[in-house]
């Protein structure tokens, strides 16, 4: 087995998807590690999550977030063959997902006054913790254009309405536990 230190990083770069060399603190890489850390979160959520429907939700969600981070690490150069690609990528159908599960939580009429304020129980705070880092992950993701790396709009959408899932969630798991 290789060891997982190449030592090609020493210099302060890393690479993008097909190679090509970038400094470390280079925006698609802070982009790139921001859902690295909301895949994280959501980790977190769903380990401390007692409802067995909702862990699933959170572990598909973990693996789109993985086909995120892989579209979000080619460089604008291989935009093309990465579409090309087998690589799995998010579309319509996985923002239309999101936007089915925000419709569910909120047709359950969750009570919540205002801005909610997180630790109510383990499971909602970890909810709020992945939300917040959804959040920063979006502001990474929107910075990406100025820096000339093209966002698909399904990347977008899906990432902002992730954020209001996730703070849905953590309501509804508010209230699970006070039942």
């Amino acid at each position: 087995m290789s060891s997982i230190a190449t030592r090609h990083g020493d210099d302060g770069t890393t690479s993008l998807l097909y190679g090509q060399r970038v400094p470390k603190d280079h925006p698609q890489i802070e982009a790139v590690g921001a859902f690295d850390e909301l895949n994280v979160a959501i980790g977190l959520a769903k380990a401390a999550s007692p409802d067995v429907a909702r862990r699933a939700a959170l572990e598909k969600i973990q693996h789109e977030l993985v086909a995120l981070m892989g579209e979000l690490a080619c460089a604008e150069a291989d935009a093309a063959r990465h579409a090309a690609s087998q690589f799995r990528r998010l579309g319509a159908d996985e923002l239309a997902r999101v936007d089915q599960a925000l419709a569910a939580l909120e047709a359950r009429n969750l009570r919540f006054d205002g801005w909610a304020t997180p630790g109510a129980n383990p499971a909602a705070a970890a909810l709020d913790l992945a939300r917040t880092t959804a959040r920063r992950a979006e502001r990474r993701l929107c910075a990406l254009p100025a820096a000339g790396k093209s966002v698909r709009p399904v990347i977008l959408q899906y990432t902002n309405r992730l954020g209001d899932l996730l703070w849905l969630l953590a309501r509804e798991a508010e209230q699970d536990q006070q039942a």
